[in-house]
């Protein structure tokens, strides 16, 4: 699927993608739902192939970015001015944050995981369908996001890391046949 430009293709997506995701796993059963994943992945150069290794661990990666997604524009809509990485991370390191959530959640069940997962989602698409299409899609709308469009954030956190999820989640899908 071609890299949302506009609202209409951002919400469609969004929308697609996270159902795909919910077919995907509505499709496995218990065991493969809570399962370790097996798969090689010497060959993989990112590290969230060795970080996240059961469904849950994807999910609760997807649930904190949105986290960050909405504190950052919900606070920034209220004028207070924040980054959208916490203190201490930048972009160069946020592998590091990345860790400190798989760390949190081990504890999380798989199924803590997908509430918490569709309980941002739909929070994200509420907010994503606040925005007109020129303040989703406009360069620098907003000041606090820069030079970037608030939509790129959106298609980031949401469309594109749903599509991230499905790939992880099916490879894993093909290594139980």
């Amino acid at each position: 699927m071609p890299r949302p430009r506009t609202k209409d293709e951002l919400v469609t997506a969004s929308t697609t993608n996270f159902d795909k995701l919910m077919s995907l796993l509505d499709s496995m059963n218990g065991e493969e739902l809570n399962g370790e994943f097996h798969f090689d992945v010497t060959k993989e150069k990112e590290a969230h192939w060795k970080r996240d290794r059961t469904i849950k661990d994807v999910l609760i990666h997807l649930y904190e970015w949105q986290v960050l997604l909405l504190d950052w524009v919900e606070s920034n809509q209220k004028g207070i001015s924040k980054e959208f990485l916490p203190d201490g991370y930048n972009w160069r390191n946020y592998g590091e944050m990345n860790q400190e959530f798989w760390k949190k959640h081990q504890d999380t069940t798989y199924s803590q995981a997908l509430d918490l997962l569709k309980g941002t989602h739909r929070r994200v698409m509420d907010l994503m369908n606040s925005f007109s299409n020129e303040e989703l899609f406009t360069s620098g709308y907003f000041p606090w996001t820069g030079n970037y469009p608030l939509g790129t954030a959106f298609v980031s956190n949401v469309s594109s890391h749903y599509e991230w999820a499905l790939k992880k989640i099916r490879k894993y899908a093909r290594s139980l046949k």
